[in-house]
């Protein structure tokens, strides 16, 4: 049986928060305030057209998206079609009986339009968190992720591994819709990792955010050859980037400088990357993956990587580190009624430039 068939039309466009801290007029909100937030602007979201809304999985200052089915299901209550998802669920450091009950309640509580990105963590505070050996890192992730496929795809299951006790014909309630909720595998650039999602048969989500789209064309081309060996049939494959819509071009370039770069040069001193110069800015803006300009200019950029990456989803990740409430609002606002319906007909047009 099959994982839980994805409906989607041609294009779908979508946003990713990872609960990050906002401000309204110099003021930085409080953790509760920025929960709340992000239920305004999912049900923003959905009043401007756009299909998806998801939320991280993070453990660090200033994140609040560490209990995201809850999150999910506060947002489901305040909306009607938008589809919920995750961007992405640590797997590794989640029970996944647990998480099937969370996912299985929340696709009820939503009326079935719950999704989940499932992968193996680049922060990795929740190892230690939760009492996990980083050592362990890819053995937590393969053992969990065949459990939690078994648990959507069958209706009772019997299963022993190393990471948990085993399940001796479970069936848990409530059920999910037969063969579960739509399920993607997340990934930075491992081809491992694209490998696995292929193997298992499940939509490909990649994080770009850095560097030239472009290089990610191998893992696609890998992922689709993988697929076709293994007798699956082709699979959407997304990609999620950084960015703000603004506007104007100036604008955006301006305001996201303004919170991308200390958030960037910490990132730089934590993991080794380089140092957030404007110049390396700017070549980034005209080469890279980060999505900051007017609507024409993100869309055609997303219409670009769409044709180049075999896309048939973009997600974008909205929030930074204190960026003012108004700045991500006008994203979601723009990315709905501008950015959406110019990248459908772009690639309807074929007529984008390079």
């Amino acid at each position: 049986m099959s994982v839980g068939r994805i409906e989607h039309p041609p294009f779908e466009l979508g946003l990713n928060s990872f609960g990050e801290v906002a401000t309204d007029g110099g003021r930085v909100l409080s953790d509760a305030e920025t929960v709340r937030l992000l239920v305004e602007e999912a049900r923003l979201a959905e009043a401007v057209g756009l299909d998806v809304f998801s939320v991280g999985e993070h453990y660090r200052d200033g994140h609040n998206d560490s209990a995201t089915p809850v999150l999910l299901a506060a947002i489901a209550t305040a909306t009607r079609r938008i589809r919920l998802g995750t961007s992405v669920t640590v797997l590794s450091t989640n029970d996944p009986v647990r998480l099937y009950h969370e996912f299985s309640t929340l696709d009820a509580v939503s009326g079935g339009r719950a999704q989940i990105v499932l992968g193996r963590a680049s922060a990795t505070e929740s190892f230690s968190l939760f009492g996990y050996d980083l050592a362990d890192y890819e053995r937590l992730f393969e053992e969990k992720l065949d459990l939690f496929l078994r648990l959507e795809r069958e209706e009772r299951v019997t299963w022993s591994g190393t990471v948990r006790s085993p399940l001796a014909g479970q069936r848990l309630h409530p059920r999910m819709r037969p063969g579960g909720i739509p399920t993607w595998i997340g990934v930075g650039g491992s081809p491992d990792s694209v490998v696995r999602a292929a193997r298992h048969g499940l939509p490909l989500m990649m994080a770009v955010i850095g560097g030239r789209p472009g290089r990610f064309a191998r893992n696609v081309a890998l992922y689709l050859k993988v697929l076709e060996r293994f007798g699956h049939a082709e699979l959407p494959i997304g990609q999620h980037s950084l960015g703000l819509v603004a506007d104007t071009d100036e604008e955006a370039v301006e305001t996201w400088w303004s919170y991308w770069q200390p958030v960037a040069a910490a990132l730089a001193a934590e993991r080794g990357f380089y140092a957030p110069s404007r110049e390396r800015y700017e070549a980034e803006l005209e080469h890279g993956a980060l999505l900051v300009g007017s609507p024409e200019t993100v869309a055609r950029k997303i219409v670009r990587m769409a044709r180049d990456l075999h896309l048939s989803r973009f997600d974008l990740k909205y929030d930074i580190m204190h960026l003012p409430r108004d700045a991500r609002a006008r994203t979601i606002e723009l990315l709905g009624r501008e950015v959406a319906p110019r990248v459908r007909e772009l690639l309807a047009s074929d007529t984008v430039g390079s």
